[in-house]
């Protein structure tokens, strides 16, 4: 019974490290809000400058490669091509401007789809593991 209990405990302390490391590897958008020094209005402002007639289909504040950056969708008329432009969110300097084929979209789509999954078994096994630490404390007064 015993060595039960201190399984469940390690088991517990496992997953809140994890749970732990995922949100400290992922920070918020009120935390990278508070980094940037660009508005979003601004910086898609920026964006469009880069792509004449573009309109913006998506925008997001992101931490990519160290880097703080707005990322922008923009359609452009008469194309199923997106430009995906992406502004250092502290400087303003356009970072770059890609070219997105339906054939990349569907790619990006994917593994956006993969990576949702991902996090809600990630959320669903730290919440398990919140439930299983109420189970153990009780197995304890036991």
């Amino acid at each position: 019974m015993k060595n039960k209990i201190i399984i469940n405990g390690i088991l517990v302390a496992a997953l809140v490290a994890v749970s732990s490391t995922s949100r400290a590897a992922e920070p918020s958008q009120a935390e990278l809000l508070a980094q940037a020094n660009l508005s979003k209005f601004t910086a898609q402002t920026l964006a469009l400058a880069e792509v004449p007639h573009g309109v913006v289909k998506d925008g997001e504040l992101e931490m990519e490669n160290g880097k703080l950056l707005w990322s922008f969708d923009l359609t452009i008329p008469n194309s199923k091509n997106i430009k995906e432009v992406a502004v250092d969110a502290k400087t303003g300097e356009i970072i770059a401007v890609d070219t997105e084929t339906p054939a990349d979209q569907a790619k990006e789509a994917a593994e956006d789809a993969t990576q949702a999954k991902k996090q809600v078994k990630t959320k669903e096994s730290s919440e398990a593991g919140e439930a299983g630490e109420g189970k153990g404390s009780k197995e304890e007064k036991d």
